[in-house]
């Protein structure tokens, strides 16, 4: 994550899209943060000192919302608290505070960001789709734009954990990083549903989406994977090729 945090920096973005499976869920719908700043710590991991403010791009966020349902799939935007959008602060999750923790987040000025959420129960190609409007919001647009795909994996490797263990998880990322270190992206559209689902994993919808925003411009490098607890986490970086 540092590499990732050195590598962002270098390149000097003016905003940040983050894909984030822990934030609103609406069934049926992609769904993109539309408030004016985004907030949340990780007290509940017994980490409060890990507290996070960050603004939204709220004009980057309303483009990814059109660019999405311009490519014909549901998405909506997603406010909190205050009637006006650009007053409004909704809760960041740990999936988007973790990596803008060191990816603009408390870069000086901050790096404002977008969050948007997958939609599991939507089809697997609409999640390509979905990356691909958004890479095409992202070259339309005047700014220099990260993605940031951010997940972990299986959740399902250690019997004590809170998912119990099932092999599927080492091997789901086991593929996952063959995918990542072999450039396989498209090889995410053959696995199975079942077998993400018995893996516990978080990743598989950001990955797609990840696939359809790099199309096949962008060369990726692998950087680590691990399973220090239950879960897996791997790191990677995209470079335009």
């Amino acid at each position: 994550m540092e590499e990732l945090g050195r590598r962002f920096d270098a390149v000097r973005p003016d905003a940040t899209i983050v894909l984030t499976p822990h934030n609103v869920h609406i069934d049926g719908h992609f769904a993109v943060v539309l408030a004016g700043r985004a907030a949340g710590d990780l007290a509940d991991w017994d980490a409060p000192s890990v507290s996070l403010e960050c603004p939204v791009d709220l004009e980057l966020a309303r483009d990814v919302v059109v660019g999405i349902h311009d490519a014909g799939i549901p998405v909506v935007g997603a406010s909190f608290g205050e009637n006006d959008p650009g007053a409004a602060t909704a809760p960041m999750d740990w999936g988007a505070l973790i990596p803008l923790w060191v990816m603009g987040g408390r870069a000086d000025p901050q790096v404002p960001a977008v969050i948007a959420s997958p939609a599991r129960d939507r089809p697997f190609d609409e999640h390509v789709r979905a990356g691909a409007a958004i890479a095409g919001v992202a070259d339309a647009s005047d700014k220099r734009v990260a993605l940031i795909a951010s997940a972990d994996h299986g959740h399902a490797h250690d019997a004590d954990g809170p998912y119990g263990f099932d092999p599927a998880s080492k091997e789901y990322d086991d593929r996952i990083v063959d995918i990542v270190r072999g450039e396989k992206l498209g090889e995410l559209l053959d696995i199975d549903a079942s077998f993400v689902e018995a893996a516990k994993a978080d990743s598989f919808w950001q990955l797609l989406m990840l696939h359809g925003a790099l199309g096949h411009g962008w060369r990726g490098e692998f950087l680590s994977y691990e399973a220090p607890t239950y879960f897996g986490m791997l790191c990677a970086a995209y470079e335009r090729r």
